[in-house]
């Protein structure tokens, strides 16, 4: 049994003027104040210079949806909601709003209402690259694997370097089993970021699901090179060696990602199922 790594993040549209105030007084030297806050990762902080914003200028949609970041950075989705709806309420073509909420209804598992935003954020600025990649997460979540595959591919028409739009959309074709896809994508991973260790595990991945061992244990080998903590890495080498009927190895191997995380479920299921199928041979053997 394998693992596959997936990328899961978003990123925040945050309006952020230049000029900061020392001591604030009007509703525009609070909000840039906690603008700084929230770039030096303060939110509690952020909130209420936000918030004092709003008390001064209650029409300031910028300050809602700002506040809204700074629930949302620190996981309260419920307020960040709250919030980014009110800024939509003064500013129904906020194109930052409605994608930030679809962040936070992503981050609450709720994809419909996420991908709901994110086609808003989209038809108000159709470059929006970010609204893509988090519409193609959620239409993954979904189990619709081909509409992700289609928004990581507008992404990268966007940005051809953008690795991670490449590395989803390569898992979205690992598993619909499009193999080779996934290694072509892998493959440009690779030649953006060759260090990348969780591609070199994917990519083997893919060429043990094309039973070519050698190069999916070539490439477990370079995850585990660029990571030697990789459990993951080390179990999945241990299936490629076992399906070479290299018992040993692959024992090693799974003993080794048991050691690095002994809750590793995968790798204490292939050891007990490898000594089973030893001693029923024996058995066997014996008899």
């Amino acid at each position: 049994m394998k693992r596959i790594s997936l990328a899961v993040f978003f990123l925040l549209a945050f309006f952020a003027p230049n000029a900061f105030a020392q001591t604030p007084r009007t509703a525009e030297e609070f909000f840039n104040r906690g603008i700084r806050y929230f770039q030096s990762s303060d939110f509690d902080r952020a909130i209420s210079d936000f918030s004092q914003t709003i008390r001064l200028n209650p029409g300031f949609a910028n300050a809602y949806n700002n506040r809204g970041a700074a629930y949302f950075s620190k996981n309260d989705n419920d307020r960040a909601i709250a919030d980014y709806n009110q800024a939509i309420s003064l500013n129904p073509n906020y194109a930052d709003a409605y994608y930030n909420r679809g962040a936070a209804y992503g981050s609450k598992n709720d994809n419909d209402r996420a991908i709901a935003d994110y086609n808003q954020a989209i038809r108000l600025n159709p470059n929006f690259i970010d609204a893509y990649f988090n519409r193609g997460k959620a239409y993954f979540n979904k189990g619709d694997h081909n509409r992700a595959i289609a928004d990581y591919s507008q992404v990268i028409r966007l940005d051809p370097n953008d690795i991670m739009a490449y590395y989803n959309r390569g898992i979205a074709y690992f598993t619909k089993g499009d193999h080779n896809r996934a290694i072509a994508d892998y493959d440009q991973v690779i030649r953006i970021r060759p260090n990348f260790a969780d591609v070199y595990n994917n990519r083997g991945n893919a060429y043990d699901e094309k039973r070519d061992y050698d190069r999916a244990i070539a490439d477990y080998d370079q995850a585990i090179r660029l990571n030697s903590n990789y459990a993951d890495a080390y179990n999945n080498r241990g299936v490629s060696y076992l399906k070479k009927g290299d018992h040993e190895k692959a024992m090693q191997d799974w003993n080794t990602a048991l050691k690095i995380n002994p809750s590793h479920f995968e790798a204490k299921a292939n050891i007990e199922r490898l000594q089973a199928h030893l001693e029923r041979n024996q058995t066997n053997t014996n008899r």
